[in-house]
């Protein structure tokens, strides 16, 4: 078997962004967020990772090709409409290492990269001594048009590995949908988890 997940060093991290711009762009046209992506903007967007200390980079490999991706970083190296819930909940972005994108095309799913996505990322945020691990989630309506008969978001998987949704974490993003003629704000709710003692919910 030729697929094989890799936890990529700093020095190695710039060498895949393209492949991850192409993935964002590719597996986020999907429900739920049916983003109307630009690979200009995307490798742009990318490089701020490479910024931010402490960044976390994952791959999956289908021999040479990179079929599959996910980042984490500090709370702190993230925009202010990130942090701004946590810091009005009284949580220190300091104690938390925020999850970013993990992407994978279709035919790569089911094949337990997901868990393993969760479990990289919040081994790197224990080493690192952060007391949570966070990441957000569009907040589409049961009744969206676009939802496709028989979708299964991911909440099942994120509550297993000891996630809980945060319905008083909520931020904004905005982008483009596939149908919408201009970019326009999205709701987003964050999930968390409680990773060492000290911190307060």
């Amino acid at each position: 078997m030729t697929v094989r997940l890799e936890v990529l060093p700093p020095a190695q991290q710039q060498q895949v962004l393209a492949d991850l711009a192409r993935l964002r762009i590719t597996v986020f046209r999907e429900f739920p967020y049916l983003y109307d992506g630009d690979l200009a903007y995307e490798q742009r967007y990318l490089h701020t990772y490479l910024e931010a200390p402490d960044f976390f980079l994952a791959v999956v490999r289908d021999g040479e090709r990179v079929v599959g991706a996910t980042t984490a970083l500090p709370l702190e190296a993230e925009t202010a409409e990130l942090q701004a819930p946590f810091r009005a909940a009284g949580i220190d972005p300091a104690a938390v290492f925020y999850f970013g994108e993990s992407v994978l095309l279709p035919e790569y799913r089911g094949m337990g990269f997901g868990r393993q996505f969760l479990e990289l990322r919040e081994a790197r945020a224990r080493e690192l001594g952060r007391q949570w691990a966070a990441f957000c989630a569009v907040d589409r309506p049961a009744d969206h048009p676009r939802r496709p008969q028989g979708y299964r978001p991911l909440d099942a998987l994120w509550d297993r590995q000891g996630f809980v949704r945060r319905p008083d974490l909520t931020t904004t993003m905005t982008w483009q949908d596939l149908d919408e003629p201009a970019e326009s704000p999205k709701r987003m709710v964050f999930w968390t988890k409680f990773l060492t003692a000290g911190g307060s919910a």
